[in-house]
């Protein structure tokens, strides 16, 4: 069951002029939360932002060897991002949680390759660890308009995550989408050897899914809805699956954020 608490902020890295990862005291939360589920946020205690948003957990964070709260990767966009962004230590930010459907952490021999584009990075940290744990095989393949939107490299690096990165402007990696590399990967590899994650904007996940099911590798894809509620009650994350009779809408804080690439109706 998830749980409603008041975490404190811990610390407030700010990674660019507009990104940053917000650590919460959230022990609660963090100790049940599996790879590619989310929080329910609000900083702040008026009424603006009057609902929370929903958030990724990025990190799960620890401290002599104890799980003592988890982070946010976040893009001031808006009034609940530009007060995390403005977050200072000590501040309290409701937090709800773990919500939704998880990733399949797969193992050996089958590799894993997740593609982030932009904040989609935001699961693949505590998803990177779980999969390194199991001894799998890990790729990112992360793409940005730019280099300097291109965080936690090293922390990735530093685990053994090997990295295919492409940038719009081609500062760094190819230069284009992140498609590129990707494809570069698919081609190689045989079918069915790899698990393709993805998240970021919706074009991006559904040219992932396209590819992965053109070179017959399975394909997860976290979706970026907007929540009103995060646990159901407000039909404002409603997505299109395929069924026998037609599309079927679910609620993704439900049924997803993770869904089966191929299961998902694209528009």
């Amino acid at each position: 069951m998830p749980v409603d608490i008041e975490a404190r902020v811990i610390s407030n890295t700010r990674l660019s002029a507009d990104y940053n990862v917000i650590a919460l005291a959230a022990p609660e939360i963090a100790s049940v939360a599996n790879p590619g589920q989310f929080v329910m946020v609000k900083p702040g205690r008026g009424y603006d932002p009057m609902l929370r948003r929903p958030f990724s957990v990025f990190e799960i964070l620890r401290a002599d060897g104890r799980i003592v709260g988890l982070s946010i990767l976040s893009k001031r966009v808006g009034t609940t991002t530009g007060l995390l962004f403005d977050a200072r230590e000590g501040d309290t930010v409701a937090c709800l949680g773990p919500l939704g459907r998880p990733f399949t952490v797969v193992e050996p021999p089958k590799e894993a390759w997740m593609v982030a584009g932009g904040v989609g990075l935001a699961p693949f940290a505590t998803l990177a660890e779980a999969l390194l744990a199991a001894g799998t095989k890990t790729t990112l393949f992360y793409g940005a308009r730019s280099g300097c939107e291109l965080f936690y490299l090293d922390w990735f690096k530093s685990r053994g995550v090997t990295l295919a990165l492409a940038t719009e402007d081609g500062s760094v990696g190819d230069k284009g989408r992140i498609s590129i590399p990707l494809t570069r990967s698919l081609e190689a590899a045989r079918p069915g050897s790899a698990m393709v994650y993805a998240c970021g904007p919706e074009p991006m996940l559904e040219a992932v899914a396209q590819l992965a099911s053109r070179y017959e590798q399975p394909c997860e894809v976290s979706v970026e809805q907007v929540m009103g509620c995060g646990m159901g009650g407000c039909y404002s994350c409603v997505i299109a699956v395929r069924t026998d009779t037609g599309p079927h809408y679910v609620r993704s804080c439900l049924a997803g954020p993770v869904f089966d690439g191929e299961e998902l109706v694209w528009h």
